[in-house]
Formats: C-alpha cells, sequence, structure tokens
C-alpha cells in the first residue's frame, strides 16, 4: 500500500514521542538517578544499546549537537545502568498512558491496536539499522498498552535508522537534516527545533548560509527547487527502506492500524501530551 511510511509517522509517531514530553517518564528516569534536563531523554532512548559513548550517541540520534550529548553521556551510566534506565522508562510510559488514555487504555482498541502493531515489527529486520537492533533485543511488555508502546518504539526507529541512512546517501548531515526539515513547514518550528537539539544561533547561521551556498536554500532561508528535490529524495529513500513491516502485515491490517493509531493519537494529542508551541501542526 502506497504511502503507508508517511501514514505511519503522521498515524502513530505520538504514540511514542510523547514519553519525551511525559512528567511521569521524566520523573521516572531522575528517580532512578540521572538529572534533570537533557541527561533523560540521551539516557534512556540509547539505554538499549548499553553504556554506549557520546559518540555513538550522537551518530545514531543525527540531528542533535554532538557538544549537547558528551555533556551528559557517558555520565549518564555512572549514575544509573543502562537496565535501570529502561526500567524507569518503560514504568514512566505506563504511568503516562494510563493518564492519558484514562479508561480507554484497557479498551479492546488499544488491545487491536497492539496485536497490529507488534505483528507489523515482525516485519522488520536489524542490518543496518542500530537503534531498531538494540531497542528490538528487549523483553516484550506484557500489558497490551506498553506492547503497543514497544512495537511503535521498535516502527519508529527502525524507520528512524533508514532515514539516517537517506540523508547520508543524500549529502545532509544532522545540522543540514534539521534544517531543511524545518524548511518544509512541517514539524519543529525554529525556536524549538535550536533548543530541542542543541543548536546555538551561530550554529544554525553558519549551516544555512553554507546550504545557500550549495544552493539548498534560497535568500530567505526557504527551499529551492533542487532543495525541495533532496528532501523528496530523502523522503522516497526513507520510505522504500522501510516497507519491510507494512508488506509483512499487509494492506487491509496496516489500514486498520492506521485508523486505530490516529484514534488513539487524537485521544493522548487531546490529553495535553504535548506542550504548546512545539510543533507547527498538531500530532494528530
Amino acid at each position: 500500500m502506497a504511502g503507508d511510511e508517511k501514514r505511519f509517522k503522521s498515524a502513530f509517531d505520538s504514540l511514542h514521542a510523547f514519553t519525551y514530553f511525559a512528567p511521569e517518564v521524566d520523573a521516572a528516569l531522575t528517580g532512578a538517578g540521572l538529572r534533570p534536563g537533557r541527561m533523560p531523554y540521551f539516557a534512556s532512548r540509547s539505554a538499549a544499546m548499553g553504556a554506549v559513548g557520546p559518540e555513538v550517541v550522537a551518530a545514531t540520534f543525527y540531528n542533535f549537537n554532538p557538544e549537547v550529548v558528551a555533556r551528559v553521556i557517558p555520565r549518564a551510566w555512572t549514575l544509573a545502568t543502562p537496565e535501570q534506565v529502561l526500567d524507569a522508562r518503560l514504568d514512566g510510559t505506563d504511568r503516562a498512558l494510563t493518564r492519558l488514555l484514562g479508561d480507554h487504555v484497557k479498551s479492546d482498541e488499544v488491545a487491536e491496536a497492539a496485536e497490529l502493531a507488534r505483528e507489523a515489527a515482525a516485519g522488520c529486520t536489524g542490518e543496518g539499522r542500530p537503534l531498531y537492533a538494540a531497542h528490538a533485543g528487549l523483553d516484550w511488555p506484557g500489558e497490551p498498552h506498553l506492547v503497543l508502546w514497544h512495537a511503535i518504539t521498535l516502527l519508529r526507529e527502525y524507520r528512524g535508522d533508514g532515514h539516517v541512512a537517506a540523508l547520508v546517501l543524500n549529502g545532509l548531515s544532522g545540522l543540514d537534516a534539521l534544517i531543511t526539515h524545518v524548511a518544509t513547514g512541517r514539524g519543529f518550528a525554529v525556536d524549538a527545533a535550536k533548543l530541542t537539539r542543541g543548536w546555538s544561533d551561530e550554529q544554525w547561521t553558519a549551516a544555512e548560509a553554507a546550504l545557500t551556498g550549495r544552493g539548498i536554500l534560497d535568500a530567505d532561508g526557504g527551499l529551492t527547487d533542487a532543495g525541495a528535490a533532496v528532501r523528496d529524495a530523502v523522503e522516497i529513500a526513507t520510505e522504500s527502506a522501510s516497507r519491510g513491516p507494512w508488506d509483512h502485515l499487509g494492506a487491509e491490517r496496516a489500514a486498520r492500524l492506521e485508523e486505530l493509531g490516529r484514534g488513539l493519537s487524537r485521544r493522548i494529542v487531546e490529553a495535553g501530551a504535548f506542550p504548546d508551541g512545539v510543533f507547527r501542526r498538531p500530532r494528530s
């Protein structure tokens, strides 16, 4: 079914990404010993790979400032083990999803979505996908809402690994990728992109100037025709590299999972899963 990958991001991405904003997750991670701020994010998302260094985290996360990563990794592993971080992340996710979904967390809809998402994840393979492979090595949780979250996490990291490969292939560094994505008018606003990814105004401006010199951006910071073509090539390559789960699931079940995912995403967004002003569009 053409376009499954793009629809995945809009239908399901919120069901993973809310964890990076949920106070329950942050409290669980700081309760495990991590320091408040950026450390919980970098440690929780990389913990499945073990006590890796900042170079590995920056390489796999790709569009974050490596200088910012190095401020908290590997120090995080002196405060909590990767296993403790993973346990805390799951505990916080459990409590956050229970709050956001309310009584619906025990619904047949969640159970059906969990079953379909787990089956879709069975179509992923680990070759060249370090973040996906690391998370695929973790045990599956027991409760349906956590099965759903873990499956969505696998699908998201699987796609993300393929997206990084597409960016490398098309000559976009991590910061280039972030700037050109903002220039599409989708996703992050400029200030939120700088803040969350740790880039200074000076670094952002210098990278914009370089992209303008390459003909990727115009004088106003928008994408040129050549820049739009590069972004299109990235998206086409990402989708092509990420078809495994949807081919495995089949068109009918993929459509049903998309329907369920949109409904559940809408519920958590309406319940306040994301702060105002971070994204240009509602994540639903």
